[in-house]
């Protein structure tokens, strides 16, 4: 079958290490099932495996992609949830399992016209949306979603400050967020993604290390140590900070210490906290206006995934 690996890794120059041509048939273990992918969506967890991030070179070549939408082996349009893990251990939180990973980390991923995946890992997919927006969902939009709130607990009325607008957890949480009634703020260095920020429902988009009008109820951390000082400037007292496990840097760690924080940080959140419902017809979310292109600003990648002709996809 045809499939996008990352065969070698090269911190320097990522692209150097990805490949396409054609890779051995998925051959599914017990309780696995096979998954033919109608599509697939780029996240950035794709750039930092061709850089050597969170993987080794002895388990390349390894198909890339976390996400995909597609059928099952009964003709079922499913969504794949890309979390490998024991729902059994800590409390039924695969995310706490040590032993878990993501799709391309340990297993094969979704860039390929075939993936093994758990069956428990499949979810029906809404009949509202293409395969295309589907396959937008498993990562950016249930880690967004577990952030904000299951990890946050924000509720409507209250000001949530997202920092680092553009990226895909960001655009997916300026999407919930507007559409569940809280009051959504950005931060960029970048004007046009505020714009774009603001087009996707962003009340407000502010220079990176402004100061804002008042402090917020939540911060969302998905930039790291350059915003974190602006992060707890900007949060009113007994509000919460949520942040993206990659972004989790030394610093910020001895710093939650000194303060005595708490740290509420996820990699991307579980299944039975996949919003399923939420983009079915009776809801009022959609999210069509985030396209996989807006979402994941990889040209390069994208351009190399759609090499292959159109019916091999």
């Amino acid at each position: 079958m045809f499939a996008v690996t990352a065969a070698r890794i090269d911190a320097d120059n990522p692209l150097a290490g990805l490949e396409l041509g054609e890779h051995p048939e998925p051959s599914p273990p017990e309780g696995w099932t096979t998954v033919t992918v109608r599509a697939t969506a780029l996240n950035h967890h794709d750039v930092w495996t061709l850089r050597g991030v969170g993987i080794s070179a002895d388990r390349l070549p390894i198909v890339l992609g976390c996400d995909a939408a597609g059928t099952d082996e009964e003709g079922n349009e499913v969504v794949v949830h890309a979390v490998v893990g024991d729902p059994s251990k800590a409390g039924g939180d695969e995310t706490l399992d040590p032993g878990r990973s993501l799709l391309s980390e340990r297993h094969d991923g979704t860039f390929a016209e075939r993936v093994a995946v758990p069956r428990r890992n499949l979810l029906p997919k809404p009949a509202e949306l293409s395969f295309a927006e589907a396959a937008c969902l498993p990562t950016a939009y249930l880690t967004a979603y577990r952030m904000l709130f299951v990890k946050a607990g924000v509720r409507p009325g209250d000001t949530v400050l997202i920092q680092g607008a553009g990226g895909g957890v960001a655009s997916a949480a300026i999407v919930l967020g507007r559409q569940a009634g809280l009051r959504v703020w950005v931060t960029s260095r970048d004007a046009a993604k505020g714009e774009k920020a603001k087009e996707l429902g962003a009340h407000e988009a502010f220079e990176s290390g402004a100061r804002l009008p008042e402090r917020v109820d939540a911060v969302l951390e998905t930039v790291g140590e350059a915003t974190w000082k602006h992060s707890l400037r900007a949060l009113k007292p007994g509000g919460t900070i949520v942040v993206v496990n990659h972004f989790m840097s030394e610093n910020i760690v001895l710093n939650f210490m000194e303060k005595r924080l708490a740290p509420l940080a996820r990699h991307i959140g579980f299944h039975p906290d996949f919003p399923i419902d939420l983009f079915r017809r009776e809801s009022r979310l959609s999210i069509r206006e985030v396209r996989p292109s807006n979402l994941f600003g990889y040209w390069k990648l994208l351009r190399c995934v759609n090499e292959k002709p159109a019916e091999a996809h």
